[in-house]
């Protein structure tokens, strides 16, 4: 790995979840624990706290971290959530960051980036079977120009013309024979052409906003009197998802599950993005249970 992960907005999520020594953590994404030992060094509340990650190597990673005696779930976080309410389990404070870790995408074998050469893989449960390489070497050309406008955004003439491409030069198996074909289909501009489309095939692979749209109205029930759920998103597929449920949680008055703590998405700011460039999309929403 080339670099270690630096946690997002972890001033901000501290002072916007403001935790307190002994209360109980959920993170849904733990990944490599930045924002868990931030948080938990403050509560030190371990045995009434969850850290949950699909990823089986930040898992490991998490269990190398965290020595004490904290439980550690390696599974999606709707299949977490959805065990822990069965169980009856509730928290003071819940964090998701759903975000690729710097770690994934540095490390070329996980194939998540176009800046690297690796597999068209793209999962975060290497577990499952659907691979980045099925979708672009199997799906047709419909169902990827689909997909392109859908979790891309792209505009559905360049959409069809790169599904086009991408079928006619199939088959394809590495991140750098994507990206350099869609490179050679398009203007460059302030981003690499190739990211919306990478975004695209990544969400589908994991199935990641179908996740946080099952996820998201399971949360009420996972908080405490007074518990603060935080959010971190990275395009805006996903801060409209949240914005959305956390707007219309908040809409029944008095019979509102949760009240948003922040009016509009906290950013990172300019210090941050000195440190860490990959800060700069990243959105944080917050919400409180009453």
């Amino acid at each position: 790995m080339k670099n270690q992960h630096v946690p997002v907005l972890l001033s901000e999520v501290l002072a916007s979840l403001a935790p307190r020594p002994h209360e109980s953590y959920l993170d849904l994404t733990a990944g490599y624990g930045g924002h868990a030992k931030a948080i938990l060094d403050v509560t030190l509340n371990y045995k009434d706290s969850v850290l949950v990650d699909r990823d089986e190597f930040a898992v490991d990673n998490l269990k190398r971290k965290f020595k004490n005696d904290i439980t550690i779930m390696n599974t999606d976080f709707y299949s977490a959530v959805s065990q822990l309410i069965e169980c009856g389990k509730t928290f003071d404070l819940i964090l998701a960051d759903f975000g690729v870790s710097s770690p994934q995408l540095d490390n070329d074998d996980r194939g998540f980036s176009y800046k690297n050469d690796g597999p068209l893989d793209m999962r975060m449960d290497r577990r499952q079977p659907l691979t980045a390489e099925t979708i672009v070497n199997h799906w047709s050309e419909r169902d990827l120009a689909e997909l392109f406008v859908k979790y891309g955004e792209e505009k559905p003439g360049r959409a069809k013309m790169l599904a086009r491409e991408i079928v006619t030069h199939r088959p394809l198996t590495t991140t750098k024979a994507l990206a350099d074909l869609i490179l050679s289909k398009s203007r460059y501009s302030h981003t690499h052409p190739a990211a919306p489309i990478f975004q695209a095939i990544r969400i589908a692979v994991n199935d990641e906003l179908k996740e946080i749209e099952k996820t998201l109205p399971l949360l009420p029930r996972l908080l405490n009197h007074n518990g603060r759920v935080g959010i971190i998103t990275f395009h805006s597929l996903e801060d409209r998802l949240v914005k959305d449920y956390f707007k219309e949680a908040a809409s029944y008055g008095e019979e509102s599950e949760l009240t948003p703590v922040t009016k509009k998405p906290i950013v990172a700011g300019p210090s941050e993005l000195v440190i860490n460039p990959r800060a700069r999309s990243a959105k944080l929403r917050v919400a409180m249970r009453h």
